[in-house]
């Protein structure tokens, strides 16, 4: 009984084992806590100087173009600059922009303006700063233990997710939004210090100099590569056809259950929290592409059984299940990504990936909101979750490379795990 549950259990082996992963993993954790605490307090301090819907909503608007090109901008350099060095060098600039957070709410008429260009600011540090943080990895661990690795990295999201929130909640009412941003800047102090002690991430030598060129490169490889492109198309598919985040505070108000607000939105992180602690049997699971696909089906599914009932119990199980099922598909398209791709292009398709869990989920808030108008909520949800079952069916027949993806047979897993098999006898 002890030996299923320790094969079940969340693998905490690569704090052990790697030190720079275990400084990456303490410096992300602590600087996500604080950002979180300030991602609460944007739309919270816009709410409180206009009252005003729309002002807090151009927040959403102003951070996706920045993204977009800065996330494709940070992938090519991800693949031409130490990795490790440009993760400071964001993380650094970040914390600048949160002490001109805090200086504008010293203010006696704090600036909307700044803080609508400090929103701006975020949003291309974070596109720098992602391509990096994810093709740093399996630079990191073996390629064995990448697996356990995303895993605990997750783990790291979910932890700054879940107590973030709360945490802002707790200063913004008991002291107020400055102390707010002042935690914030103690996080990114801690976290600098610990992603100093990371070692140097050089390119590869086969490295190009950051251009247009270097991009498209990138994004020739991606779509050469069936198996590498389903990733992208399901997830794609999964959130735009069945996101149904946009719709939980009018979902509420129809189950007469406005108490219950938040705990739509937690109760999806709860399932994926479950599956990450659980996800020791993901080490050795072959079949990664298999495992995507029955995960986002999973995912459509339960959106759409969500939808037809009017029991809140049910409902938030339904979104609990869809919760998991997400985690599961993430977890192995993280590892497909992290064992196949070479390292010279890891960044660029670092920045390809940030736009297919990025832009998926935004475009599918508009998805949800103009169905639920056009004909009822149920309807939206509902249909929302068929549609992304069929679709996902629909690509895992036209793309057998990736049905059949296993990472023990699969020619890039392979050649991949012989050239970092390769690269660690020499650093011996």
């Amino acid at each position: 009984m002890k030996s299923k549950a320790s094969k079940l259990a969340i693998d905490f082996s690569p704090l052990k084992k790697y030190p720079d992963f275990r400084n990456l993993w303490s410096a992300g954790l602590i600087s996500y806590l604080g950002s979180m605490i300030t991602y609460v307090a944007l739309p919270f301090q816009i709410k409180e100087l206009t009252g005003s819907y729309l002002a807090v909503g151009l927040l959403g608007i102003i951070e996706i173009t920045p993204l977009i090109i800065f996330g494709l901008y940070g992938g090519v350099l991800a693949d031409s600059v130490d990795r490790k060095k440009l993760i400071w060098a964001t993380e650094a600039g970040a914390l600048l922009i949160v002490t001109g957070l805090l200086l504008n709410s010293l203010l006696a008429e704090p600036s909307l303006i700044a803080i609508y260009i400090a929103a701006g600011l975020f949003a291309c540090v974070d596109g720098l700063q992602r391509p990096s943080m994810g093709a740093i990895l399996p630079r990191l661990v073996s390629h064995e233990d990448l697996p356990s690795a995303s895993n605990l990295l997750t783990l790291r999201w979910q932890i700054g997710f879940i107590l973030g929130p709360t945490l802002g909640g707790i200063i913004f009412s008991t002291f107020s939004i400055e102390v707010g941003y002042g935690f914030d800047i103690a996080t990114y102090l801690v976290s600098l210090i610990f992603l100093a002690r990371v070692r140097n991430i050089p390119p590869s030598k086969e490295a190009e100099k950051p251009s247009l060129a270097a991009l498209l490169e990138g994004i020739r490889y991606a779509l050469g590569r069936k198996d590498l492109l389903a990733t992208y198309l399901i997830d794609l598919a999964a959130m735009f056809f069945a996101m149904p985040t946009a719709l939980f505070p009018f979902w509420a108000a129809e189950l007469k259950a406005n108490w219950a607000l938040g705990l739509f939105y937690s109760a999806g992180i709860t399932g994926s929290i479950i599956i990450t602690l659980t996800s020791g049997w993901s080490r050795t699971y072959r079949y990664h592409g298999r495992a995507v696909i029955w995960a986002a089906i999973g995912w459509g599914t339960a959106i759409a059984l969500a939808g037809v009932t009017n029991s809140l119990i049910l409902v938030l199980i339904c979104l609990a299940v869809a919760g998991a099922s997400d985690q599961v598909s993430a977890l192995f398209r993280t590892v497909i990504w992290n064992q196949t791709i070479p390292d010279n292009l890891r960044g660029r398709l670092a920045g390809i990936e940030l736009l297919s869990y990025s832009v998926g989920p935004l475009a599918g808030q508009m998805r949800a909101a103009s169905m639920a108008a056009a004909f009822s909520l149920s309807f939206s949800v509902t249909a929302g979750g068929i549609i992304c079952v069929v679709v996902v069916a629909i690509l895992a027949l036209l793309i057998p490379e990736f049905r059949k993806y296993d990472v023990e047979t699969n020619k890039y897993a392979l050649a991949e795990r012989e050239n970092r098999k390769n690269r660690e006898d020499l650093n011996e």
